[in-house]
């Protein structure tokens, strides 16, 4: 198969377009559309989804253009005793302060909580090329520009206070780690090159063994550098979520295999295949309480305008095909890819879920403790980390998709905002999220450097 190519630009508009992405922001100030999603729900008496959300959201006509939109949030960190703002029947609290760029979270069976403190990898060779330079800047001034700590913290409540007040390096000498996993004694870490092990005792407060490989994983330019991990119930299969190397494919197909792709690992034997594809970026993996299907939070392409494309919550089939980069929600054609796919088109799978454009989904736990009204049970939390190329900005906070007989089943809610100011600056960006042994809900803030315990108030009902 001959591959994809991206429709260019001529020179003098790209340059003119990104040397203004690297001195402001460029934005088009169109407004979310979906009347006629709007108006089909409320004939059918049926919830009402904002726009780009739910199982049909309204797909408006792509937008494309010379000079993309960019609009971020710069970061800056919240002030002395700053937070979040809980919606009402919760509160929020800091379970942890002063990490270093904090992404992921587990929760050991003990109630210690592993942090992954962590970000891209240092790039191999100087980034070259005006349009590499200008997202790097963008990504600088959104917070993503620090180096990695490459580590993993262990966090212990031994209190129950909803506090951590020891705080261990637990794991060190890692490469951008992101998705954990613990198997039995066997703590299992995605690099962003090769998932890894290493021997876990109960108790444990730091690990100065050396983890050992356990398979390669699709590394190379890492336009998406993040490995999301989980494992199967039983524990002898492992999932590994690997994004795209590109937003379209505009470096070509060899440079994308096995990404964009959910990996099946047996860990026993070393090896990996591909477990579902069209994918784009699967940013956080988990498996549902109920009936134990594995289900992923998609981050959707970039520049076809303010409303497209939906990033999305699904359940991951084995063998589905999801789009990528042909295509996007079911047989969606993305014209700028060259040439096409047409069978596989044909075969692309609808997502369960809309969670709006450009939101960015980077956490996703589903909730199966009892701490939290009944209404929680079995649906899903999901950090929003926020939009870069949106104008007005979008995500930026923790909703809560409800979930009724292992579906989807209402409306995003909110239940964690205020991460960015009046001012329009970030103090914070959520990211993981996870359900502690006490049945609070953990998020960790990259730009905040924070953990943030939800749980709620004393006056909510179960």
């Amino acid at each position: 198969m001959a591959a994809p190519t991206f429709r260019r630009i001529r020179p003098a508009l790209l340059a003119t377009a990104l040397a203004a992405t690297l001195v402001g922001c460029i934005s088009s100030h169109q407004p979310p559309v979906n009347e006629t999603a709007s108006a089909a729900a409320t004939a059918a008496q049926a919830p009402a989804y904002p726009p780009g959300t739910g199982p049909s959201p309204e797909l408006p006509a792509p937008v494309s253009t010379a000079i993309p939109v960019v609009e971020i949030a710069p970061a800056v960190g919240w002030p002395e005793d700053g937070q979040p703002r809980p919606a009402d029947g919760f509160q929020v609290t800091a379970f942890a302060r002063g990490l270093d760029h904090p992404r992921t979270l587990l929760v050991l069976p003990n109630g210690d909580v592993l942090v992954a403190e962590t970000n891209k990898p240092a790039p191999a060779e100087p980034v070259r090329g005006l349009r590499p330079k200008a997202m790097a800047a963008v990504q600088e001034r959104a917070g993503a520009g620090v180096p990695s700590a490459d580590r993993i913290t262990l966090l212990r409540d031994a209190d129950g206070d909803g506090v951590a007040e020891q705080r261990h390096v637990f794991l060190e000498g890692l490469h951008s780690p992101f998705g954990m996993a613990l198997v039995g004694d066997t703590l299992y870490v995605a690099n962003a090159d090769a998932l890894v092990k290493v021997r876990y005792d109960a108790g444990a407060t730091a690990i100065a063994t050396r983890p050992t490989r356990v398979v390669g994983l699709p590394a190379g330019r890492n336009h998406h550098w993040t490995k999301s991990l989980v494992a199967n119930p039983a524990g002898a299969t492992l999932y590994v979520g690997v994004g795209s190397n590109s937003n379209i494919a505009e470096n070509g197909m060899d440079e994308e295999v096995e990404r964009a792709a959910v990996l099946e690992v047996d860990p026993a034997a070393g090896n990996r295949r591909v477990y579902a594809g069209g994918l784009r970026n699967p940013t956080a993996l988990a498996i549902h309480p109920r009936d134990r299907r594995l289900w992923a939070v998609v981050n959707e392409r970039d520049e076809l305008g303010n409303d497209l494309v939906p990033d999305y919550l699904t359940s991951v089939a084995e063998g589905a095909f999801y789009g990528w980069p042909y295509s996007y929600w079911g047989q969606h054609v993305d014209t700028r890819v060259e040439p096409q796919d047409p069978s596989l088109v044909a075969r692309a799978v609808v997502p369960d879920y809309g969670l709006g454009s450009h939101v960015a989904p980077l956490g996703l736990a589903f909730y199966a403790a009892d701490a939290l009204p009944a209404r929680y049970r079995d649906g899903a939390f999901i950090g929003l980390h926020g939009s870069w190329n949106r104008s007005p900005k979008v995500g930026y906070q923790v909703v809560f998709v409800p979930f009724t007989d292992g579906r989807p089943s209402g409306p995003p809610e909110t239940v964690l905002e205020g991460f960015v100011g009046d001012d329009g600056k970030a103090r914070g960006r959520p990211v993981g999220v996870a359900v502690d042994a006490g049945g609070g809900v953990l998020v960790a803030d990259d730009v905040g450097n924070a953990i943030w315990r939800v749980t709620a108030t004393s006056t909510s009902t179960k």
